[in-house]
């Protein structure tokens, strides 16, 4: 990490992403932001954003990383989709589908990337299908408003933001949960007691020892109360 002397603008690109992220497609092999085609790049994004001197501007913070990607790939915004799960059993008792991220971020909802061209509401369900195998048919899908996701690896040059879907499932009982089981970028996927943002912090750290991604916390919170 560099910073100048000049403005103190710190500068940082995570070394995975020249490597590692060009290879599978989720960093940006050009190195330059000023040769991006900012004008498709603004015009396609889901939260309006600047340009200043060819360079990309977070629209919604200062992470305290000026220059670079940070661990993000993607020049400016990033669309994502999230898959939003939740089941209430007949005691009253909320769950949610949670997946353990593999690159030790902590428990998140599924989601991942937005393809080109792809609906984000399609893409919610395609992630929860290869992060966890469950696939949900005949259920209503009810997409929410695109919004900024704090993500701890973005930077003032790259960031996320995600769309995403929740679909509501009714049971008897906790064994009639469909099965869910981590695969793809989770590591494992689970039901979690989410009878509220608390009861969930408090049941990921007792039967897991994990946490909850940063990036969704705020979501959660105003989700699950």
């Amino acid at each position: 990490m560099t910073t100048t002397s000049k403005s103190l603008a710190v500068t940082y690109t995570h070394p995975d992403v020249f490597t590692v992220g060009v290879q599978e497609g989720w960093g940006d092999p050009q190195t330059d932001p000023t040769q991006i085609d900012w004008t498709t790049r603004q015009a396609n994004a889901a939260i309006p954003f600047q340009v200043i001197n060819g360079r990309p501007v977070n629209p919604c913070e200062s992470t305290g990383i000026r220059y670079g990607r940070n661990e993000l790939g993607h020049w400016g915004e990033q669309l994502a989709a999230d898959a939003i799960v939740m089941a209430t059993d007949h005691d009253g008792h909320r769950w949610l589908v949670m997946v353990e991220r593999s690159d030790g971020h902590g428990w998140a909802l599924p989601g991942g990337y937005v393809d080109p061209g792809e609906n984000p509401a399609h893409a919610a369900v395609r992630e929860l299908a290869e992060e966890t195998g469950l696939v949900l048919e005949d259920v209503d899908w009810q997409p929410l408003p695109a919004r900024y996701v704090p993500d701890p690896r973005a930077s003032d040059e790259a960031w996320m933001v995600t769309v995403p879907a929740i679909a509501h499932l009714s049971v008897t009982a906790r064994a009639e949960l469909p099965r869910v089981l981590g695969a793809d970028d989770a590591r494992r996927a689970a039901w979690m007691r989410a009878d509220s943002y608390t009861a969930l912090v408090g049941d990921l750290d007792v039967w897991y020892g994990g946490k909850v991604f940063a990036a969704h916390r705020t979501l959660l919170m105003e989700l699950l109360g």
